[in-house]
């Protein structure tokens, strides 16, 4: 239950600029809704910022009052650390602004807006940069994360592309860090999560991006060991303008897919060519050879290709995950992975083999915080389901798939994959060296730990 309206937070609400909602206010229960509708959470009050100044102001709020505080962009958070009982959800999806400056190949982005805005307003210039896979995805959740994308075995990760960022700290100072401003803060922000303060403005590095080649193929799953073999040669040599995924997924209800397949398991593999469209077909041969039951493979507008997965991660649905990486897709992983996948009793739930390398493991290994970069395969078990009495089905299904997975895992994993798996979980994102800086910039800028509804980087001591 949502603690009773206390003076202190009716009196921020009176004087606060942006919005502030309190339970039975008109908004609220929409305000506080999660991408992740395995969460349910109730703030005390929920603060929509407009400007950097409302940022200030609710920071100021949640130290005075020692009320706990989440901050909410996107809302994507896999482990609803956007958003907290009976304290603060400090709101930035008002703040959405992206400009462009295409001459420069710069976007600066406000820290509320989401990978669909970030790519409406670049590829207006024919521009883009790494973003997230569903495009109602946050772009501050997802890049302070690292950012895995379509564009990653190209231009980097999200986080490699951020190049500067405005922050509010713990103590409400607005700084502005870059590669010669407080480099260490922006070291921090790309892979440490939000950890250091709330970043109301990103600016990144934009790359010329036109028509890609992108896509899906199918192939029923009694074919998977053939076709993920197949997939691991390809991949090992494929050039880095391909970035791809290998999944187990249901096949959908779509015009393209084979009737005798709908509603059943299949391996898809879905990609995004960046380059010449001849040579991203001419890429795909190998692939093509085994005749999969679909393929929609075709030039498309990068738009198009972010959007692609939305409808098999609609807002509200429950999820619980599990991943890790991998150094290579052996025998014995195929496997597995085929095992368990055929048994995911929801359709939603998916297992995706994110393909690595490329720019991605070009970058040095202490440049960001992001860890584990030279991994060959992400994976991520991603049970998604409508129906809370399913709950404890879909986890221990779940956490079945994951123990089987567990041997072939390098023992890294990818930070914005994490449930609430604790502080050893964390560590392993980075290993314990980086951990131990990210720890260090910690206690210079959040010596009280303020900002913890995240996945935590404890201040050293």
């Amino acid at each position: 239950m949502v603690a009773v309206s206390s003076p202190e937070v009716e009196s921020f609400k009176a004087g606060f600029a942006g919005v502030a909602l309190t339970p039975g206010d008109d908004g609220y229960d929409e305000a506080r809704a999660l991408w992740n509708g395995w969460f349910d959470k109730r703030p005390a009050v929920i603060a929509r910022c407009r400007t950097t100044d409302d940022v200030v102001s609710v920071v100021w709020f949640a130290r005075e009052s020692t009320l706990p505080l989440a901050v909410r962009s996107g809302g994507h958070s896999l482990a609803g650390l956007s958003s907290c009982d009976d304290g603060i959800m400090l709101d930035l999806s008002l703040m959405r602004d992206v400009v462009v400056d295409a001459a420069a190949r710069t976007a600066r982005v406000g820290a509320g807006a989401t990978w669909a805005d970030f790519d409406a307003a670049t590829q207006a210039h024919g521009l883009a940069s790494t973003g997230g896979l569903i495009s109602h995805t946050g772009v501050a959740g997802l890049t302070l994360g690292g950012g895995i994308g379509w564009l990653m075995r190209m231009y980097g990760l999200a986080a490699d592309n951020l190049s500067a960022a405005e922050v509010v700290t713990a103590s409400g100072d607005i700084i502005r860090t870059s590669a010669t401003e407080e480099p260490e803060l922006l070291w921090g922000l790309r892979g440490g999560g939000g950890n250091f303060g709330v970043v109301t403005s990103f600016e990144y590095r934009l790359h010329p991006v036109g028509p890609v080649v992108g896509g899906l193929m199918g192939f029923p799953i009694d074919r998977g060991h053939e076709v993920l073999r197949r997939y691991r040669t390809w991949a090992a040599e494929v050039p880095d303008a391909f970035t791809t995924i290998a999944a187990v997924i249901t096949a959908p209800p779509a015009p393209f897919v084979p009737p005798e397949l709908v509603g059943r398991k299949v391996i898809g593999l879905a990609g995004c060519w960046c380059g010449d469209p001849d040579a991203g077909q001419a890429a795909l041969g190998p692939l093509r050879e085994l005749q999969p039951a679909f393929d929609v493979f075709g030039p498309m507008p990068y738009v198009a290709l972010q959007a692609m997965l939305d409808e098999g991660a609609p807002p509200g649905i429950r999820s619980y995950t599990r991943s890790g990486y991998l150094a290579d897709l052996s025998d014995g992983l195929i496997d597995t992975a085929l095992e368990h996948g055929a048994a995911m009793p929801s359709p939603f739930s998916q297992l995706h083999l994110h393909h690595m390398g490329g720019a991605v493991a070009r970058v040095g290994e202490d440049d960001t915080a992001f860890g584990n970069r030279r991994a060959a395969y992400a994976y991520n078990v991603n049970s998604m389901w409508a129906d809370p009495s399913e709950d404890d089905l879909h986890e221990s299904k779940n956490r079945e798939f994951a123990a089987g997975l567990a041997p072939f895992s390098t023992g890294g994993v990818y930070v914005n994959f994490l449930g609430n798996e604790g502080e050893a979980r964390v560590r392993a994102a980075y290993g314990n060296e980086k951990y131990e800086r990210l720890a260090r910039l910690k206690r210079r800028f959040d010596p009280q730990n303020l900002f913890r509804f995240n996945q935590n980087i404890p201040p050293a001591p």
